[in-house]
């Protein structure tokens, strides 16, 4: 995997604002990689390596977040995110729309 993408992934993921989220997929079209929403998955999980950037704003296409992250639910909390009674990100109204 090239830096190039890895800095694409970080800088739109660096952009969704305190309070929203985005999908892997979301990420993915916005680098012109539309069918590629496992790789956002995959730098992320590598992202400590770069900086620091608000991994916890991206959740999957229900808005499920990623799995054996228990803080990822907290931040989101702490920024106003609301959830379902399922534990998803309730997208309606938490989805960046960039």
């Amino acid at each position: 995997m090239s830096e190039d993408i890895i800095y694409e992934v970080l800088s739109v993921v660096d952009e969704i604002p305190p309070g929203k989220v985005a999908t892997y997929g979301q990420v993915a079209r916005l680098i012109g990689r539309e069918k590629n929403s496992r790789l956002i998955g995959k730098v992320l999980s590598m992202s400590q390596f770069y900086g620091t950037y608000p991994c916890h704003r991206v959740v999957d296409h229900t808005g499920r977040l990623a799995p054996g992250w228990a803080e990822q639910a907290i931040l989101l909390a702490k920024e106003g995110v609301t959830f379902k009674d399922n534990g998803h990100v309730e997208l309606k109204c938490c989805q960046w729309k960039p």
